[in-house]
């Protein structure tokens, strides 16, 4: 995914080893999973880089395709945090249905003989509703298929524990049950770049849903006056150059038996091929913070995008917008002033940011990330809300404006 965030995208085996046949021509069903209420930027998303979309469910997209999609959907989407695939989908009443069922499915095509594997269950409204001896029924399948008995984990708290073995997802609702296997690995909101954090910082994802539903054409400049750890300003540096966010890590289905590495270096080539040496317009961030410009400076260098911005230790009345450039778009993510004495402080801090944006930024977006009504009002004018999520744990809403 590219160019603009509008989304509309500017778009080995040992030396004498015997190459691996090209797989058969099969589609896969894919799920891309994301933060609720980041669906709409996802699909736009998903759109632009061609896939097959299906149907839109609260906290994802599903869609479908063959291996260069799966791949191209890993490497390219900056607004999903994980990519399953379909393992089985079958009707489960009772426990010798389940077995019966989960015996056939093809796990030799994602698990390797005797790999451990991480195993997650969940049921609802069915009559197979204890999840251990769900667990336990598949585990005993898939060990009579892998030669292992997966170990099994529950919630959501091993997300990035464990990342490197696979991670197998049953889910039974109203007696039907849907097994998936995790194809990304480590949270793709792992880009690999940010070590170097500041306070309350904002996951690469976020900002990068923040970007897209702001509507920045990437060839005009882009500015956070409120950087922290500079994820914004760099996210919008991986899109300007159009750089894959997942281009310098790996994922899970790389270990799958079934893996075709011939056409994971085909999209690589296709995405290197296409980014560009520089961003194509001034891109900045500033923080009164010096440990935020610090940490934003070694976050831009690891992400290889250090040249392209420029990052200041400044207040918000000292910001001003490039020399002999056209409008761009101020996106940031302030302080939300969850305690009230916090909030009351706050209040100066927004209606400054929208002074000096109307003062010196005219023809300018800007967008603000909110979790208060009362402070966004602050900034004036009439502010639109374009999407909802939760930040931190924190209900927030992206409130956007032309100047």
């Amino acid at each position: 995914m590219a160019a603009k965030s509008r989304a509309r995208s500017p778009r080995g085996a040992p030396r004498g080893a015997p190459s691996k046949p090209a797989p058969r021509a099969e589609r896969f069903e894919l799920f891309a999973i994301c933060a609720p209420g980041l669906e709409s930027v996802l699909e736009t998303e998903m759109r632009a880089l061609g896939l097959d979309v299906g149907k839109r469910d609260i906290g994802g997209i599903a869609f479908s395709g063959g291996s260069s999609a799966l791949f191209r959907a890993n490497l390219w989407l900056r607004t999903a945090t994980r990519v399953l695939a379909r393992v089985g989908d079958f009707h489960a009443r009772l426990f010798d249905e389940l077995e019966r069922h989960s015996r056939k499915l093809a796990w030799s095509r994602f698990i390797a003989s005797g790999q451990p594997v991480r195993l997650r269950v969940s049921t609802s409204k069915s009559r197979l509703y204890h999840t251990g001896a769900v667990a336990q029924r598949i585990a005993e399948a898939m060990e009579k298929s892998t030669g292992v008995a997966p170990t099994v984990t529950s919630g959501a708290g091993d997300e990035e524990e464990g990342a490197e073995t696979p991670l197998i997802i049953v889910r039974l609702f109203r007696d039907q049950c849907t097994v998936s296997i995790d194809t990304s690995g480590a949270l793709l909101h792992r880009r690999g770049y940010r070590l170097a954090v500041a306070k309350a910082p904002l996951r690469e994802t976020l900002a990068s849903a923040l970007l897209l539903a702001s509507e920045w054409d990437a060839t005009t400049p882009l500015l956070d006056p409120l950087c922290g750890a500079g994820t914004i300003a760099i996210e919008g540096a991986l899109i300007a150059r159009r750089i894959p966010p997942g281009l310098a890590r790996s994922f899970a289905f790389m270990r799958w038996p079934s893996f075709h590495e011939p056409t994971w270096k085909k999209v690589l080539e296709e995405a290197r091929a296409q980014i560009l040496r520089a961003a194509p317009a001034p891109i900045r961030g500033s923080d009164r913070d010096a440990g935020a410009i610090a940490a934003s400076r070694e976050n831009a260098e690891r992400a290889g995008v250090a040249e392209d911005i420029v990052f200041e230790e400044k207040a918000i009345s000292r910001i001003a917008p490039p020399a002999n450039a056209p409008p761009g778009a101020i996106v940031t993510n302030p302080p939300y002033g969850v305690r009230v004495g916090d909030r009351d402080a706050l209040r100066n801090l927004y209606a400054q940011l929208g002074t000096v944006a109307r003062e010196r930024f005219p023809g300018w977006t800007l967008l603000v990330l909110s979790a208060d009504a009362r402070l966004d009002g602050q900034i004036g004018g009439t502010m639109e809300p374009v999407l909802a999520t939760r930040n931190g744990g924190i209900a927030v809403r992206a409130m956007r404006t032309i100047i």
